[in-house]
């Protein structure tokens, strides 16, 4: 193999050259989308919130644009950082750094000018305050957890996913310029919420974590002690949600959502602890259900909190 001044991994005379769409979507996967699908959708619901009504659709572009770089920046430093383990496990050996298709150097300056724009973006276009929260998730997520605390500790997306809360925060100070105690609640839910869906997944990929040594709860724990974990942070979880209600003085449409889907969620938890009593056998425990249950859930709460905003005012 040999490195192009492009920063793209140019083959050896044996091996199929990269087309300009490989390389492409290799950078495109770096950012990693659907991460940002999910954090937008916990900021622009947030935006509405705030408003009270529809917000104005050039500063919603802008907190869009901002925070999609800001999470893409934040990805690439992760898949930088974490190309040695990437290339051992199965879930992300076929992402570019593994597969080789752009150089490690490369990826690190495409994640610093993603990083540098969407600072200026939110800076210029929204406010300074949404701005510095932007950065301090990104750095809490490349610092803070994929270089402190994802080898190190079970606890490791506990609090690494504070970095995923933050754009809650984003989404309101976008409108107000300012904190409040409403957001700060919005915050707790993806806190309480990140485990419960992050464990399930690890769950279904133990194998891969315990191959690099990364102490996930499932690798370290068996699976009855994770589904009782997660249904304790589920709990939680559910009742930091409904506290939007008098926190916020919602209409009644967020409560009743929050209760509806609450309510489905502890039932999918509490039916994942029962099936994980007495066996480790991941066909019988179906963890990915609670995982993709777990999307779910997060956008249709955000979604009535956008929802409500518009009916209620």
């Amino acid at each position: 193999m040999v490195v192009g001044v492009n920063g793209v991994v140019e083959r050896g005379a044996d091996q199929p050259r990269a087309s300009v769409k490989d390389v492409v979507l290799a950078y495109v996967g770096l950012t990693k989308p659907r991460v940002i699908e999910l954090l937008l959708l916990t900021t622009v619901p947030v935006m509405f919130f705030a408003a009270r009504g529809v917000p104005g659709l050039g500063l919603v572009a802008a907190t869009v644009v901002g925070g999609a770089l800001s999470a893409g920046s934040a990805s690439v430093f992760n898949c930088v950082y974490d190309r040695d383990i990437d290339e051992q496990m199965r879930r992300t050996r076929r992402r570019a750094l593994p597969r080789h298709i752009i150089t490690p150097r490369a990826a690190l300056l495409f994640g610093l000018v993603l990083g540098v724009l969407s600072t200026v973006v939110l800076y210029l276009w929204v406010n300074p305050l949404s701005a510095v929260l932007s950065v301090s998730a990104n750095a809490f997520y490349v610092f803070g957890y994929t270089m402190l605390l994802k080898r190190r500790t079970t606890q490791n997306i506990v609090w690494g996913g504070i970095a995923g809360c933050f754009p809650a925060l984003i989404g309101w100070t976008a409108v107000t310029g300012e904190l409040a105690w409403a957001p700060v609640v919005l915050f707790g839910v993806v806190f309480f919420w990140t485990p419960p869906h992050t464990w399930a997944l690890a769950l279904r990929y133990r194998e891969d974590y315990a191959h690099v040594d990364v102490p996930m709860l499932p690798v370290v724990k068996p699976a009855r002690t994770v589904a009782r974990q997660i249904v304790a942070y589920s709990w939680v979880m559910v009742a930091t949600s409904l506290l939007l209600w008098p926190v916020a003085g919602t209409g009644v449409l967020y409560p009743a959502a929050a209760a509806v889907l609450g309510a489905v969620f502890l039932v999918q938890a509490h039916q994942l602890e029962r099936r994980a009593r007495g066996t480790e056998d991941l066909a019988v425990i179906r963890p990915m259900h609670l995982f993709h249950s777990s999307n779910l859930y997060l956008s249709l709460l955000f979604v009535a909190v956008a929802v409500d905003a518009l009916i209620w005012g």
